[in-house]
Order: structure tokens, then C-alpha cells, then sequence
């Protein structure tokens, strides 16, 4: 059957793609060269979890500030905006292996600066140059993969790059565990990160450019080399066809529409294929932020505070359940993206997280009512001048505090020292300090002052794993597919760079305001919050989104040309004309 001039494609199983690199492993070198990328973004972008637990401890106005805390997390996605804007324009000037190298530079330079860091201003600025870098990766590296890999195997080798991306997560997690005892701490789990840079950037200078950038500038000789090292001979010929016809048209437009950025700006959003491809990716790239992901993968172990994992090494232990089931996901997207489509994994993964965030918020909800009440006498008693200034007026007028509790401590900016016998039965309501944390600690106590004791602590694991299973697969992965693949060639690097902007700017969002929203509503509050975004990504996804499994570029193109609509508006559109024939 045929629906718009395009054949509907086979299923591609996975083995066709070992069978391919098997036969071709050229191939595989280049995806998990370029694929490196993926990783400096995961490790970069995860890294800052645990790093920012001990940044906290080395300066205590880092600890003190919680908009510091955010800009610290957030000002690499702040880079990557600007990263990936730039890198848009750079891909298309100089090519996509001159970028991923330029990335690397940026990787290594930022690297350095966080390492040797005097203070916490010098590691926002570490942060931004790299930052600068991940921009420049997250659409550079899938974009090259996407046109070195034939069309049967282009989704799986791309989702390698977002396999790399949660491995580099699950590395930073393993990385900040190998260095809490180590002199430096922090400055060894963010200094690390230049490692893979520079193991990338050798990679690459023994790699070719992609074969439709030579082409379009005119390098044909070069692209055919490449293209022959890729295709099977069979199939050079036809690949090389569908280049030309690609380039000249691409040339014909730019004779009509001039050659500068904001020609082809103009040119692009007048195109209804650009267009109905923007809206497809922009809506993907911003759903895939606004679940609420990066705030898990940044703020992990501070989530598992909030649960009731007071140890810094507990939360960065249990984080690497998360951080693993990621990567695990992308594995599982591999096999599946190619066999069953990239729309309905997505459709599929959104009501999974949906679920998983509803859950999440009533387990945070009940872990606040249910978080142990405060002891008056042990309050008092607890230390000269270190009962908590909000619960003193309390003990003054000799109200009865019995509606306090460890949540009620902690919200007026004060620690909470559990008790010695018992960590969930009544404890002390302290002054917020390390002096007062050390003198809890010497008592043989836990000193909590992000999240207090819970017995529902382990739900709270369970439903994250399951939020990260549900993600992975789905949501982690395919839109960065489908953004390699719904663009024309003459447009791809600058409608590539628009929607990675759009996917850091909502990144950015999430992460600046996420230790806000948990104090200003709650974690119930804010991960209800994300269930009701997400549930409206999906509805856009639904109506926006369409299938590219196993479709050449061109075919996109002429998919894309009368826009994407759902099938049930498909129906509804026959049978009104049925009705007036």
C-alpha cells in the first residue's frame, strides 16, 4: 500500500545491523568515533550530580545560595544554546568534522578551567565552555552518524550517539564514586572529562567529512570514496543519484533565496518541508526536556536526599541505578527504533513516564506527611544556642508544636538530628550548620537538611527506575533520530541547530528552577507538574510527529511536504469527502 507516493517499509531487525557492520565495519568505527560526542555530553552533562554535593562542602556560599547551586548546574546548558546555535551555522560553513573538533577543543579547554578553579565564579565559567562544546556534540555527532550509515540501519547507529550520551552519564557516576576519598574531590570528577576529548579529537583527524557536505561543495571524488566505503557497490550509483538530485535542488533554491544566514533562514521557514519538519523536531526536543529528565540526571542524588538518603556516597551510590537503567534504555532503543518505528516508541515511552511521574508525586507526598515529628525536650537540649530559630518562638509562648515535624524543620531553613535509637521517631529541630551537623554526626545520629528519614525512601528508587525504563527507550533516544533525518540537506545544519537550541533553552528551564520549584511547591508539587507537561508533549507528538522508519532523506522530504496529520483526522478528512461526493 501506498500513502502519499511512499511505500510503507519493512520491519529492519536488529541483526541486520550487525550483519552490516559485520560486513562493513568501517561503519561502526566511524558511529562510535563521532559517537564520543555522545559521550563528553553525558559525562559533562551528568558529572555535575555528585560533583556539586562536594563543590557545596569546599565553598560554603555554593551551600548557602540555592541560585548559586542552579547556576552551576545550568549554566552548561546555557553554553550549549549558543553551542548549538553557532554549531547549526559551522556545520553547514565548515563541515561536520571540523565542528566535532572544535567541540573537542572546548571540551578540553573547560575541562582545565573547572579543575583548577579558586572559586566558584571560574567553575560557572569552565562550566559554559563546556557547555559551548555539548551544544556543538548533541547535533553534530548524530547528524554525521546519520549521513555516514545506510537508510536501513540509520536508527540504530544513531541511537549509539544516545547510547554513548547515558553511557557518559553512567561513566560520571562511577567517576564521582572513584574520587569521594580522593584529595580534590570534585576537581578530579569534572578535570577527567578532557580524557575522551582528546582520545576523539585523534580519532577524528584519521576520519573522512561527510559525503553530502564533499558533495554539495563540490568535493564529488571524495564523497564517492566515502560512499564506496559505506554502500555496497550495488548501491554507490543509486546513493550518488540521490545527492544530485538533492545539491540541485538545494542550489536552485539558493539562487532564488540568496546564501546568507538570514536568507536562508527566510528561505527555510518559508519552505513547507523545513517547516513541517521544525515543528515536528522543536515539538520532540522540547517534550523530551520538559518530562522532567535532566532534572534526575543532574540533580539525582540530591533527589535521593529529598527521599531520605542523608549520605552524600548512599545517594551517589544509589544514583548509578538510574544513571544505569539510562544506558540500559538506549541499548533497548537500538534494537527496537529500526523494527518499530520511531513514533511509536515515543508515544509509547511518554505513557509510560506520565505514569511513573503521578506516582512519584504521591510517593513524595506521602513521605512529607508521613516524616517524624519534632522532639521539644531534645530540641532544647540539643546544644548551647542551637535550637532552630523558627521553632524557638514555639518553645517560648510554650505552644504545643505537635503539627510539626522533620519537613516543617527543614523548610524554615534548619537541620533536622535524628534520633539515636530510632532515625524515624521524633528528633531535634536544629540550627542549619556544619558545626551543629559534626556535633549530630559525634552523637551517632544522621543529620538531614535536604530530605528527611522515610520509610517510602525505596519507592522512591523503584519509581525512578521505572520513570528512567519507561524514558530510555523512547523519549532518550528518537528525537534526536528523528531530528537527523526530517531535514532537507540544504537545510539541515541550520534547522538542526534550531531545534538543538530549543532542546537546551528547555533544558535550561528545567534545571534553573528546579531546586526552586521543590522548595516553593514541593517535590510532589513539581513532579506533578512535570506529569501534566508531559502529558501534553504527547498530545503534540501525536498530532505533529511523523514516522520516518527506514525512508530515505528524500522520502522524508516529499512525507513532509503536505504536513503530518494523525490518522483519526486522516479518517475523519475521507469520510467528510465521501459525504460531499
Amino acid at each position: 500500500m501506498v500513502e502519499r507516493g511512499i511505500a510503507k517499509t519493512e520491519e529492519i531487525r536488529f541483526t541486520e545491523v550487525w550483519r552490516t557492520t559485520w560486513e562493513t565495519p568501517y561503519i561502526m568505527r566511524l558511529a562510535l568515533s563521532a559517537g564520543i560526542g555522545g559521550l563528553l555530553f553525558g559525562y559533562d552533562t551528568g558529572v555535575i550530580a555528585g560533583a556539586l554535593l562536594y563543590i557545596r562542602e569546599e565553598f560554603q556560599v555554593v551551600d548557602d545560595k540555592r541560585w548559586l547551586q542552579e547556576m552551576i548546574v545550568s549554566m552548561t546548558v546555557a553554553g550549549a544554546i549558543v553551542g548549538a546555535a553557532v554549531g547549526g551555522w559551522y556545520n553547514d560553513r565548515f563541515g561536520r568534522k571540523t565542528s566535532i573538533l572544535i567541540a573537542d577543543v572546548l571540551f578540553m579547554v573547560g575541562a582545565l578551567v573547572m579543575a583548577l578553579a579558586p572559586a566558584p565564579w571560574v567553575i560557572i565559567v569552565g562550566r559554559v565552555l563546556v557547555g559551548f562544546g555539548v551544544g556543538m556534540a548533541s547535533m553534530t555527532s548524530p547528524l554525521y552518524i546519520s549521513e555516514m550509515s545506510p537508510a536501513r540501519i540509520r536508527g540504530a547507529l544513531v541511537s549509539t550517539n544516545g547510547l554513548l550520551i547515558t553511557g557518559g552519564q553512567f561513566l560520571s557516576y562511577l567517576i564521582n564514586l572513584a574520587f569521594i576519598h580522593t584529595p580534590g574531590t570534585w576537581r578530579w570528577m569534572l578535570g577527567v572529562s578532557a580524557v575522551p576529548a582528546i582520545i576523539q579529537f585523534c580519532l577524528m583527524l584519521t576520519l573522512p567529512e561527510s559525503p553530502r557536505w564533499l558533495y554539495r561543495n563540490d568535493m564529488k571524488a571524495e564523497s564517492r570514496d566515502v560512499l564506496e566505503r559505506i554502500y555496497p557497490a550495488e548501491e554507490v550509483e543509486a546513493e550518488i543519484a540521490a545527492l544530485k538530485e538533492s545539491v540541485m535542488a538545494e542550489k536552485a533554491d539558493e539562487d532564488i533565496i540568496g546564501h546568507t544566514f538570514y536568507a536562508k533562514l527566510k528561505g527555510a521557514l518559508s519552505n513547507p518541508v523545513v517547516r513541517h519538519g521544525l515543528a515536528a523536531g522543536i515539538t520532540v526536543q522540547v517534550a523530551q526536556q520538559f518530562v522532567g529528565i535532566n532534572t534526575v540526571m543532574y540533580y539525582s542524588p540530591t533527589i535521593l536526599q529529598f527521599a531520605g538518603y542523608a549520605s552524600n556516597k548512599t545517594a551517589m551510590a544509589l544514583s548509578l541505578i538510574t544513571s544505569g537503567l539510562n544506558a540500559l534504555g538506549s541499548i533497548v532503543s537500538m534494537m527496537l527504533v529500526d523494527r518499530y518505528g520511531r513514533r511509536k516508541l515515543m508515544i509509547i515511552s511518554m505513557f509510560g513516564i506520565i505514569s511513573c511521574l503521578v506516582i512519584l508525586a504521591a510517593v513524595f507526598s506521602e513521605t512529607s506527611k508521613q516524616a517524624p515529628k519534632i522532639d521539644t525536650r531534645d530540641s532544647i537540649s540539643f546544644a548551647p544556642n542551637g535550637t532552630c530559630h523558627a521553632f524557638a518562638p514555639y518553645i517560648a509562648s510554650k505552644a504545643s508544636p505537635s503539627n510539626w515535624n522533620c519537613m516543617n524543620c527543614l523548610r524554615s531553613h534548619c537541620g533536622f538530628c535524628s534520633n539515636k535509637a530510632q532515625e524515624y521517631a521524633p528528633g531535634a529541630c536544629i540550627v542549619l550548620s556544619t558545626d551543629m551537623k559534626s556535633l549530630c554526626h559525634s552523637k551517632g545520629r544522621t543529620y538531614f537538611k535536604d530530605g528527611c528519614p522515610s520509610k517510602f525512601g525505596y519507592l522512591a528508587i523503584i519509581f525512578l527506575g521505572l520513570y528512567i525504563i519507561a524514558y530510555a527507550p523512547g523519549m532518550g533516544t528518537v528525537p534526536w533520530i528523528v531530528n537527523s533525518e526530517i531535514y532537507p540537506l540544504r537545510y539541515r545544519g541550520l534547522a538542526g541547530g534550531i531545534a538543538a537550541v530549543s532542546n537546551w533553552s528547555s533544558n535550561l528551564v528545567v534545571s534553573e528552577t528546579f531546586l526552586t520549584l521543590t522548595h516553593e511547591v514541593g517535590s510532589s508539587g513539581t513532579f506533578l507538574l512535570f506529569a501534566v507537561s508531559s502529558a501534553t508533549g504527547l498530545v503534540f507528538i501525536w498530532m505533529l510527529v511523523p514516522e520516518t522508519k527506514g525512508l530515505q532523506f528524500e522520502e522524508v522530504e516529499k512525507l513532509l511536504e503536505d504536513g503530518i496529520r494523525p490518522s483519526l483526522f486522516r479518517r475523519m478528512s475521507r469520510a467528510k469527502e465521501v459525504d460531499t461526493s
